[in-house]
């Protein structure tokens, strides 16, 4: 029988956190196998909802407060001190992601991850050893040159001016002045939670796939990626950094470039599952699954490339578990998606993004509904043997769905 399922999606860009998500991909499960154990694992990426749910993961806690938002106004941010009170948890997106960029003023040019920089210096105020910056969901495109000068590094151009805030600015960039960078720096582990796959500079540069989403026209996006250029060499030069391709490193990419700024002063960067998911407990609960549902806003060809549906699928392949994703939409290569067995569309009709993201929630719950079924319906179907152990059930009984079948929300 499907005695357990384990629900691990990630959330839904500027429409479901993660822990959003689960819960209604839950309410779906609950309506087909109301008996069933639901394990729900919202997983982060180093994007929205990393600190609230790494602190709710280690019994830690959430500490509020108001720094730099992407656009220069201050906004109300947090950052999370894990259980053991040695490791602080900054999440870029919390103060410089997408979802605080008004649409009005998605300009990548002039966005700034300044705010980053105050939380980090607000971690470290805390006393902690190590600092974990998870990186995801950012509205940036300015290397992490912002966060630098908010933890004091002094970006100069060639008339010895301080830069202002912006990826625009960097091809101005004529000199670094690292003298005022805050010295707890060199006592801190600093450990960059980032999608290894994206590197700062050349074809598939940083600005080059991500600005277009952040609003780039395609000569902004030119315009930005010289300034990245520009940056690598520099934040080279100027401090001292040996051992590191800022330029085309794994991880540089991060976040609109602040990998490479924050590597420049020290930080590791490193695969962001290996760094976050640990702390989640993951391979054991996804090993004791019958059935793992995982999700993600879009399915397609980039999934592979660092994404949570990907990561899913692959450790539950250890464990010979069958994986069913779910997405907002389908895209090339959703089918080629290493370990996921079977996807699912959550939309039932064409409709307007906006209403589409204002439903997200329901539409996804309705998804999951429809999903289980026809996977029951395929189990019951002539001919089918009884499956092996850990997965989808080979019988149902109409006993086991009576009372919790409904019409889907939406026509």
């Amino acid at each position: 029988m499907l005695n357990r399922v384990v629900v691990a999606p990630s959330g839904f860009k500027e429409s479901l956190s993660a822990q959003a998500a689960a819960d209604a991909i839950a309410e779906g499960v609950r309506r087909v196998l109301p008996d069933a154990e639901i394990d729900r694992i919202p997983l982060v990426d180093g994007g929205e909802g990393t600190a609230v749910a790494l602190a709710a993961a280690t019994g830690g806690r959430l500490v509020a407060l108001a720094a730099t938002g992407p656009v220069g106004e201050p906004v109300g941010t947090h950052f999370a001190l894990l259980g053991a009170r040695d490791t602080a948890v900054v999440e870029m997106a919390a103060v410089a992601g997408l979802s605080l960029v008004p649409r009005a003023l998605r300009d990548p040019g002039a966005t700034t991850t300044y705010g980053v920089g105050e939380l980090i210096r607000a971690a470290l105020d805390t006393g902690v050893r190590r600092v974990l910056v998870g990186c995801g969901d950012s509205g940036t495109s300015d290397g992490g040159a912002g966060a630098l000068q908010a933890l004091g590094a002094r970006l100069l151009d060639a008339d010895g001016f301080e830069l202002p805030h912006g990826g625009r600015e960097l091809s101005r960039l004529a000199r670094i002045d690292p003298s005022g960078l805050d010295a707890r720096l060199k006592d801190t582990e600093l450990l960059v939670a980032c999608n290894p796959f994206n590197v700062l500079c050349g074809e598939r540069g940083v600005a080059r796939v991500f600005g277009p989403q952040k609003g780039a026209t395609p000569a902004q996006v030119e315009e930005l990626s010289a300034g990245l250029e520009n940056w690598a060499r520099v934040l080279t030069r100027d401090l001292g950094v040996i051992g590191t391709d800022l330029r085309g490193g794994p991880g540089t990419g991060a976040s609109g470039g602040l990998g490479a700024g924050l590597a420049a002063v020290g930080g590791r960067l490193l695969p962001r599952f290996d760094v976050l998911l640990d702390h989640l407990d993951l391979d054991a609960r996804l090993a004791r699954a019958d059935l793992v549902l995982t999700a993600e806003g879009a399915l397609d060809h980039q999934t592979p490339r660092g994404k949570v549906p990907a990561e899913v699928a692959r450790r539950a392949k250890l464990y010979g578990r069958p994986v069913l994703a779910l997405a907002g939409t389908l895209g090339e290569g959703a089918h080629e998606v290493p370990g996921v067995d079977a996807f699912h569309g959550i939309m039932p009709a064409p409709m307007a993004l906006a209403d589409a993201l204002l439903r997200a929630a329901e539409l996804l719950t309705d998804a999951t509904e429809r999903a289980l079924r026809m996977i029951l319906l395929g189990s019951r179907l002539p001919g089918q043997a009884a499956v092996s152990a850990g997965a989808v059930p080979a019988a149902v009984s109409a006993a086991d769905v009576s009372g919790t079948q409904r019409p889907s929300s939406v026509r």
